[in-house]
């Protein structure tokens, strides 16, 4: 078995913006397990937010012993995107060595498409507007915010797709003090619900707030371990590959913090269809779905996620899995 790793580079269809930054293209990591004339494939996404470059992961992926297992990789890194994209390349191995799909795999029923988000880029009130007012057919949007100013940038999104679910991710960009003024003010405007309010580590204020908005945990969550500390904090994770080290830890994760109590969001970061198929094995039943990312793309792997209507489908084997 040998295991590669290559970059590579996706355009974006718009420039997109959040409360830390800006990117014109999605730059990942693609995985390439090989075994009797077999591939397996796996795509990360580096985040400078947790400590990750290209190089670092590309480095923690060159380490490992070519005929690691899915179980020895657990332990032999540290949940992120390294693992990530080695996990998911070991179950489209597995899937193509065995001859089952993943879903049968990992126990799963019948895939169905799940409905997803769709991101509103961090701008003006006027242009999220004009994104709102571009995507006002879709069910769901995800409205990224920043702090000032966004009570305004919600009454445009609402202004521009009135008949939209919302959604809000800060970015880590808030207070308290800003929690206790926007929310009632959000919930007003039919915001259901926000993603992660305040910087992981500083959020212990959220124990002795009333959430009239229901806030979801992002950068605070990454795997099991992190459960412990949120109980009482959040109302909702958000599951991500890149953030649990693979799906295997995932699934893990997900069935630990249902039984604990919390709502369930799948969420992903700006990667290809690649990224997103494992994804979707993931993301069945659960409350919120954000699997977007090729939905920003300007170009995408070959053959691509299926998106319509009923959401994005369950990956053909092709792709994956």
């Amino acid at each position: 078995m040998t295991i590669s790793v290559q970059e590579d580079r996706f355009r974006l269809s718009r420039v997109f913006t959040i409360s830390r930054g800006s990117r014109e293209a999605a730059d990942v990591l693609t995985v390439t397990i090989l075994r009797d004339g077999l591939a397996g494939r796996g795509e990360c996404v580096p985040y400078a937010r947790y400590g990750e470059t290209m190089a670092s992961v590309r480095a923690q992926i060159e380490s490992l012993p070519p005929e690691i297992t899915r179980g020895d990789l657990q332990s032999a890194l540290p949940a992120g995107a390294a693992r990530n994209a080695v996990d998911c390349a070991l179950w489209d191995l597995e899937a193509k060595i065995s001859g089952q799909r993943a879903q049968e795999i990992a126990g799963l029923g019948d895939l169905k498409p799940c409905l997803t988000a769709f991101t509103l880029s961090l701008d003006t009130p006027d242009a999220m507007r004009a994104q709102a007012a571009e995507n006002s057919d879709r069910p769901l949007l995800k409205t990224k915010l920043g702090g000032e100013g966004d009570v305004a940038r919600i009454e445009a999104v609402r202004a521009g797709a009135p008949s939209a679910r919302i959604i809000v991710d800060a970015n880590e960009g808030w207070t308290p003090e800003m929690y206790r003024s926007l929310a009632p003010v959000l919930v007003d405007l039919g915001v259901e619900m926000v993603e992660q309010p305040f910087p992981a580590g500083q959020d212990d204020a959220l124990r002795d707030l009333d959430r009239p908005l229901p806030v979801c945990a992002d950068e605070s969550c990454h795997d099991r371990a992190s459960l412990d500390g949120l109980a009482g904090k959040y109302d909702m994770v958000n599951i991500k590959l890149d953030k649990s080290g693979g799906l295997t830890e995932a699934l893990a994760l997900r069935e630990a913090a249902i039984e604990q109590g919390f709502r369930i969001m799948v969420g992903c970061m700006v990667g290809t269809s690649l990224a997103m198929a494992p994804a979707v094995l993931l993301a069945q039943g659960v409350e919120i779905v954000d699997l977007d990312g090729p939905l920003l793309l300007a170009e995408d792997r070959n053959p691509p996620l299926h998106y319509d209507a009923e959401g994005v489908h369950p990956p053909k084997s092709a792709l994956w899995g």
